[in-house]
């Protein structure tokens, strides 16, 4: 059974005399102990299908089963009990200015009844487990970025949470400091077996540290899969999109066109071959590299490239043939890159 299961999930808004389809009949599950990326551009619905999991928001149709109970069906008492089963940390980090780190961890545990004492011995053992015991006594203006968000995932993790939403949570960090967010979160979820959800915007987050990837458009779930399937091999136009990164601060020189592109995927048994050098060997005729890059997806180096090909049809097939032959993922890529 999936530890979370979304279906036919659809919500709206009242918008002044009009209605807006947030989310349209989304069909989801999370298995037990994944880590599970919802990514999307801004405004697709991937912040509300989040809140909808603990139901802060609540769908206008369909059903959000957690460990087989729809939430629909439980009193304001147990979708209270339910929801502190699910933690949650945001870009914004939302601590409590007024006070001092180890009080931010420990007021979940004062709000849910339980005596000082416990709650300090449980938050002590939390800010060790996200590598910040010696800043108890400090607060949120006295730290960084990165420690003010390890200090919300310590709070999000006090009551013991089964699951932990994280929206957005590393938009707001340098790629340092998110790479290390990221791996602590890696390392929570295998140290204590929690699903986390990774709502992002960011490609380079769910390659970094998820197993399997939803992608969210204008309402719409688009594309769903293993995160190496999808980089692989992009369906939608939107995976296609955030995978490529076609961002204008990105993009390289203007003038690198070519009549047809491809993008072709190594994997590690074939990253240190030259294929194309070797490609060009073969066939004696120039080939434009257009971008080039590698990639950490679930702990495996994944590079990419996007070639220009030789003018004629025939002559491009059987590049792209000979690419293959070796063992090589190759897609078509229709827009400038």
């Amino acid at each position: 059974m999936s530890e979370i299961e979304i279906k036919n999930l659809t919500k709206q808004f009242k918008v002044k005399d009009s209605t807006v389809t947030a989310l349209d009949h989304i069909n989801l599950s999370v298995e037990k102990g994944d880590i599970f990326g919802i990514i999307g551009m801004s405004g697709a619905g991937k912040s509300t299908l989040v809140r909808s999991i603990n139901y802060l928001e609540q769908p206008s149709e369909g059903q959000v089963l957690i460990d087989g109970v729809d939430l629909a069906d439980l009193n304001d008492r147990e979708l209270r009990k339910k929801r502190s089963e699910i933690g949650m940390i945001f870009q914004g980090f939302n601590l409590l200015e007024q006070k001092n780190v180890i009080d931010n961890v420990c007021f979940p545990l004062e709000i849910s009844g339980k005596k000082k004492k416990e709650a300090r011995e449980r938050a002590r053992e939390l800010l060790k487990t996200v590598y910040l015991e010696e800043k108890e006594k400090a607060y949120p203006s006295q730290l960084s970025g990165g420690q003010k968000q390890r200090v919300a995932i310590a709070r999000a993790l006090a009551t013991n949470p089964k699951i932990l939403l994280c929206d957005e949570a590393t938009s707001a960090l340098d790629p340092q400091t998110t790479e290390s967010i990221l791996q602590l979160l890696k390392e929570i979820n295998e140290k204590y077996g929690i699903t986390i959800v990774i709502i992002t915007h960011q490609m380079s987050v769910v390659t970094r540290i998820c197993k399997k990837v939803a992608i969210i458009e204008n309402g719409f779930l688009v594309e769903e899969g293993p995160v190496d399937r999808v980089f692989e091999a992009p369906q939608s136009d939107a995976a296609k999109e955030l995978i490529l990164e076609k961002k204008k601060e990105y993009l390289p020189v203007e003038d690198l066109k070519a009549d047809r592109k491809i993008r072709i995927v190594f994997e590690d048994n074939s990253s240190y071959e030259p294929v194309v050098a070797n490609l060009i060997l073969h066939f004696g005729k120039p080939v434009n590299i257009l971008k080039a890059d590698t990639k950490n997806i679930g702990g495996r180096a994944r590079g990419e490239m996007i070639l220009g090909l030789p003018d004629g049809e025939e002559i491009q097939d059987q590049m792209i043939t000979w690419i293959r032959e070796r063992g090589l993922t190759v897609t078509e890529v229709d827009e400038d890159v």
